[in-house]
């Protein structure tokens, strides 16, 4: 008679996707928005598989999480496995759609810097569709299903990092408004536009122009860069513009630079690539547009 006894089951693999997302990251909270869960469901997972292994695999502690040595011991591998099954599924999206290119970006990059360079691409680039998603912070390229990557970064962590222009800051305006600024000292009598992430920009340049080190500036805040730029263009207010961003409508003559204060940032306007870029595909050829106006250098982790 035959015998077919019952095998023994593994843990499901969202459970060890939880595991090594919270060991890696330190935070259920982290963990769960990398994953697109609530925090909740980490712990949910990591509860599951605590009673699967039948042995704790996180301490919990009244300001956080903290692993215990099996945790810390198991972690490695599963950071490995996990990024080698990223990449092997990355190969197999690319491979079945090597036209379709999927690029992550800063909301404010994706408006004023990015979607103006659409239109030549897409003649150019013949056969090449581009996704854009806007998002506030660079996605882990190891992990998500994003080709490039286009952000303002100091320290660039990205398999492959392009870089683009610098970042320098120096206030901008409508030029009717700009008539009656005749030196650094006359935007404590305007309203300064301000951006939410740079928060930081106009105390910097005020520093920079000596005599106003210290000014507060007066003015709305704005969460979106690109409806300040609006602002300013509509004669609003003076915005601290970053050059990468703004040197369009420079050009234009849309937005005027009334100083010649400029204020070099140490981040830089970058793409970042998921891996090295095949020579000749669609994806270098786009990468290779995108940086066709504007690059100081190019530095790249590994070569296109």
């Amino acid at each position: 008679m035959a015998i077919s006894p019952p095998r023994p089951m593994g843990p499901p693999l969202n459970a060890l996707r939880a595991l090594e997302a919270a060991a890696r990251l330190g935070s259920f909270k982290a963990a769960g928005a990398e994953l697109c869960v609530t925090a909740g469901a980490i712990a949910q997972h990591i509860k599951a598989l605590e009673a699967w292994a039948g042995a704790p695999l996180f301490q919990r502690r009244a300001q956080g999480v903290e692993l215990t040595d099996l945790g810390r011991t198991v972690l490695p591998g599963f950071t490995a496995a996990f990024d080698q099954l990223s990449d092997a599924v990355q190969t197999l999206r690319t491979g079945a759609r090597p036209d379709d290119i999927r690029i992550a970006a800063l909301p404010s990059i994706a408006q004023l810097w990015l979607s103006p360079r659409l239109p030549e691409i897409r003649e150019r680039a013949e056969g090449v569709t581009i996704s854009v998603t806007a998002l506030e912070t660079p996605p882990v390229l190891k992990r998500e299903q994003f080709d490039l990557c286009v952000f303002i970064e100091t320290e660039p962590d990205h398999p492959t990092v392009i870089e683009v222009s610098s970042d320098i800051i120096f206030p901008v305006c409508a030029p009717t408004l700009a008539q009656r600024l005749n030196r650094p000292e006359d935007l404590l009598g305007e309203v300064c536009l301000r951006d939410a992430a740079w928060a930081g920009d106009w105390a910097r340049w005020f520093e920079a122009a000596g005599t106003l080190s210290g000014a507060e500036p007066q003015g709305p805040v704005f969460s979106l860069y690109s409806l300040a730029v609006e602002e300013a263009k509509n004669g609003a207010g003076v915005l601290m513009g970053h050059e990468p961003l703004v040197r369009p409508l420079l050009e234009a003559g849309a937005l005027v630079a009334p100083f010649d204060v400029r204020v070099p940032l140490a981040a830089k306007l970058v793409i970042g690539a998921a891996r090295p870029v095949p020579p000749g595909s669609s994806l270098a050829q786009v990468v290779e547009l995108l940086c066709k106006e504007g690059r100081d250098s190019t530095q790249t982790s590994d070569r296109l």
